[in-house]
């Protein structure tokens, strides 16, 4: 470690708070209820999708408590790992947030921030210039990689930067998201989808996206909301990334746990709600050929931007380009938490002789510099790598394997280190924790059966870490 610098203490429990809430909103509440309508066939069925999800995330924000409150330091959830398991766990965690997890969903949000760039600038397209086998460069690209670039450099000008855009962005994206509902739930309301969605409301049925359609019941219910939910999953993720920062946060053992919950439980409830204005202005069963929003419905949204389509009739034309605003804002706050945290795993990590040593260097301003460079670096090289579906099936299911095994290391260090000081101990243990890991098991297991194409990766990715920790240990890469 750089001996000339340290970390600076300046996240409060506001800025801690805008962390988590920031790093969760992305685009993907306005995205994905498209894929869960076609998934699921019913909007009974699409809330009690939110409504597990949400569940699932308090619950493990509220079991990360506990763990917060016993390692105060940076790293967060691979610290975690290292001390419940062993260094080759944590070191797993770290190099699959590195290859898939943190930097596969800043590609993500900075293809979406670009993809609704376009919108309102046409040059910003998504056409392609240069295509060779899976990599594709064009426009969409260039913006995403740009916006990447900027925020890692503004980070690496200090915390308090980093802070001022994080708090800034996610307070104005919180009451957009607000603006939104309000509007949604006053002004854009139809008896007639009202209706529509009153007389399937539990009637579970999965569409293609064709239109060809599969009554659902028993085990293939079960399969569809566990399919479903890895895009619920996905756009509630990222509240972890407080943990990140600890080493920056004031009074960590209790500011930590408390904006876990808070930033969790307000997320929950705005999508809850968004969920709410989608089924009370559109049917949820529409055609895929239809001409207009009501045809298409929310399963048919036209390319899947739900949110646009619930104001169309607000606003009319006006809508796509005032929704690709707030969304652009959002996806560009949503990266500053994921960039800005990120780069303090490796930093812990390379301490440890687990990572690039220089990556464990703090610059003059107390920041991991050169984590967000290598972080920077090769988030940038995914973005021409695959679409943000892709890469989201990649994440998910790399992103349960970990909570899962974080949870788990309540039990395991309850056991083990029963004599730490825990100044905060994890609500509705052991209760809470075991439902969380039966469900998120079940939830992997749904994907590994239905999802191969991505998952498998996923876990490839995992295990040839394995070999990697021990090549790693025996000759760590001087740079």
């Amino acid at each position: 470690m750089n001996s000339e610098s340290t970390f600076r203490k300046s996240l409060n429990l506001f800025d801690s708070t805008a962390l988590v809430v920031g790093s969760m909103i992305g685009s993907g509440i306005f995205i994905v209820s498209s894929d869960i309508a076609r998934q699921v066939g019913a909007p009974g069925w699409l809330m009690m999708v939110w409504l597990i999800t949400g569940f699932l995330t308090v619950f493990a924000a509220l079991s990360y408590g506990e763990l917060a409150g016993m390692f105060p330091k940076a790293g967060g959830q691979y610290v975690y790992l290292k001390e419940a398991y062993n260094p080759l766990i944590g070191f797993l965690y770290g190099w699959t947030l590195f290859l898939v997890i943190q930097t596969g969903t800043i590609a993500a949000v900075g293809m979406a921030f670009s993809k609704f760039l376009g919108v309102i600038i046409p040059w910003v397209s998504e056409s392609v210039w240069i295509q060779y086998k899976f990599i594709k460069f064009g426009p969409a690209q260039i913006i995403a990689i740009l916006s990447i670039v900027l925020l890692s450099w503004i980070n690496s000008k200090g915390i308090k930067e980093g802070k001022r855009v994080q708090n800034a962005f996610t307070s104005g994206k919180f009451l957009l998201l607000l603006l939104f509902i309000l509007i949604g739930l006053i002004f854009a309301t139809n008896s007639g989808a009202i209706q529509a969605n009153k007389a399937i409301f539990w009637d579970p049925v999965q569409t293609s996206k064709e239109g060809h359609s599969i009554p659902l019941a028993g085990f293939a219910l079960i399969a569809a909301i566990g399919m479903a939910m890895k895009g619920s999953l996905f756009s509630a993720d990222a509240w972890n990334n407080i943990t990140f920062t600890a080493g920056e946060v004031i009074n960590p053992k209790k500011n930590i746990p408390l904006s876990l919950f808070l930033g969790t439980l307000f997320v929950t409830i705005l999508y809850l709600l968004a969920n709410v204005v989608y089924i009370t202005v559109l049917p949820l069963r529409g055609n895929p050929h239809g001409i207009t929003v009501m045809d298409q419905g929310i399963q048919f949204a036209l390319n899947d931007r739900l949110g646009t389509a619930a104001i169309h009739n607000v606003f009319g034309n006006s809508a796509a380009i005032i929704m690709a605003i707030f969304i652009v804002i959002s996806t560009f706050g949503c990266n500053n938490g994921l960039i800005l945290s990120g780069a303090r795993v490796y930093y812990s990590m390379s301490n440890d002789g687990l990572f690039f040593k220089k990556v464990g260097d703090l610059n003059r301003k107390g920041v991991p510099a050169k984590g967000l460079l290598v972080q920077c670096i090769w988030a940038s090289l995914l973005c021409l790598s695959g679409t943000y579906d892709q890469l989201l099936d990649y994440v998910v299911f790399a992103v349960l394997i970990f909570y899962v095994l974080t949870i788990a290391g309540l039990f395991v260090l309850r056991k083990k280190r029963p004599e730490m000081e825990r100044p905060y101990k994890a609500f509705g243990y052991p209760v809470i924790p075991i439902i969380y890991i039966i469900l998120a098991t079940l939830i992997m297991v749904i994907l590994l059966i239905y999802k191969q194409d991505y998952t498998w990766p996923g876990l490839i990715i995992v295990l040839v870490g394995i070999p990697v920790y021990y090549l790693w240990r025996k000759k760590p890469i001087d740079i």
